[in-house]
């Protein structure tokens, strides 16, 4: 479905424009948040494949980890706040392999986890024509089966079984080779092929090479202003994209265990965060979960000029780790996109109303519905719903129905056109006092 922006009625395909400016059961709802995309080099799963993984999930037969590993710290880190990762494993790498007799062992898929299996095969006691053949992986019991052949064995999760013949014993024959290779820039290309069919909030680029960050802010800004699909990207250190659309985090965190995040890696909590929150939720003073400290502390100077530059860093404020203000890159202010734009609540807010408005329109009423009074009352009455609907929860406020939302026929027969004024609401973030002595 076509989508984005307009200047003058002259689209051809069929779909929703939006352009967001300063000012039964109902089918306009809000959208579900907390998707989070990440692209990550891992040393075990499918690669090349967006993979949909939700809290709770069993990480070990997809990533080869329990979810407190140090290897899948990353993955941790993004479920403290997302309700659904989109991973995507960028190396494809190697496949451990060992031989036990005319057994053939072949590591599920390639990596160094594939180095950690060894697979015994033992005589089984209750029948001595059969074989129990057991998968360990670091030594952990991950699979059984009793096979009086080699054909009778089925692949698991962590390994292939080929070869003909019959079974022999083997004390634990280890699996070796397993190398996570390397990833290009490519790959990262042909993630975000893959990412962009699927639905999601936002993405983390877990990196320092600039080009690759400028790919992913071109991303983001292709996918919102030319597809209609209001999500963000989250980069270290980009603050020059000057966009709502991309986030630029400055700084880390040090977890109470040691672990350091820089910036590069705290864009995976910053990302989940920021989809998984609310409408009606800023994350400036949010806590960063088991964190004991900023790995980079920044003076007030130093703090002011980075808000002002548009990054989003972390500080130290009564014994927590917290963000300091829940902010994009956007700065550069004009009369029709002001300052409120770079508050990442407001534009959670905005791209909600935009991805739910063409949501609405998309599944219920586009080439359904007569672009005739009747119909374009239909849909309005769906949009103030869910405007009605937003200023209950405290999204946005002094929302008149009467004056503030008009649905019109368009310029052409199959067209209509949305006029809605909004005003988000922001969190209360400076309070000034004056304290007058008698």
């Amino acid at each position: 479905m076509a989508g984005g922006t307009y200047t003058s009625q002259n689209k051809v395909r069929p779909g929703v424009y939006i352009n967001l400016v300063g000012e039964k059961k109902t089918v306009g709802s809000m959208g579900e948040r907390g998707t989070v995309s990440v692209p990550l080099n891992l040393n075990w799963g499918q690669s090349k494949a967006v993979i949909a993984i939700n809290a709770g999930d069993d990480l070990r037969s997809l990533l080869g980890y329990d979810l407190s590993a140090p290897e899948v710290l990353l993955v941790r880190e993004a479920f403290k706040k997302a309700k659904t990762l989109l991973l995507y494993r960028l190396n494809e790498g190697t496949k451990a392999t060992a031989v036990a007799g005319s057994l053939t062992l072949t590591a599920k898929f390639g990596g160094v986890r594939g180095n950690d299996i060894t697979v015994a095969v033992k005589q089984n006691v209750d029948d001595e024509a059969r074989f129990d053949v057991i998968t360990f992986v670091a030594k952990e019991a991950v699979d059984s089966q009793t096979a009086a052949n080699i054909a009778e064995l089925k692949s698991n999760a962590f390994v292939s079984f080929g070869g003909t013949g019959a079974l022999t014993l083997a004390a634990g024959v280890p699996l070796v080779g397993g190398s996570n290779g390397t990833v290009t820039n490519q790959d990262h290309t042909d993630y975000l092929a893959q990412i962009e069919l699927k639905d999601f909030n936002t993405i983390a680029l877990v990196s320092a090479d600039l080009s690759l960050k400028s790919v992913y802010a071109a991303f983001a800004r292709r996918l919102r202003e030319e597809e209609g699909r209001k999500i963000q990207v989250v980069l270290a250190n980009y603050p020059s994209a000057d966009s709502e659309g991309v986030i630029s985090v400055k700084n880390g965190v040090k977890l109470l265990d040691g672990t350091v995040l820089d910036a590069q890696k705290a864009t995976v909590w910053v990302a989940a965060a920021t989809a998984g929150a609310p409408m009606n939720k800023s994350l400036t003073y949010e806590a960063y979960e088991e964190a004991a400290d900023a790995d980079i502390r920044y003076t007030n100077s130093q703090t002011v000029e980075a808000l002002q530059a548009g990054e989003f860093l972390f500080t130290v404020s009564g014994g927590r780790v917290i963000v300091e203000q829940d902010i994009n890159t956007f700065t550069g202010y004009s009369p029709e996109k002001g300052k409120a734009f770079s508050k990442n609540r407001v534009i959670r807010v905005l791209d909600g109303i935009a991805n739910d408005f063409k949501h609405i329109f998309e599944s219920f009423y586009i080439g359904k519905v007569d672009n005739n009074a009747d119909g374009r009352s239909l849909f309005r009455n769906e949009c103030l719903k869910y405007l009605n609907n937003l200023q209950s929860l405290n999204a946005i406020q002094n929302f008149d129905a009467q004056a503030d939302l008009s649905v019109a026929a368009g310029e052409d027969t199959d067209s209509i056109i949305i006029e809605a004024h909004i005003q988000p609401v922001d969190s209360v973030e400076k309070v000034y006092m004056k304290v007058t002595v008698k």
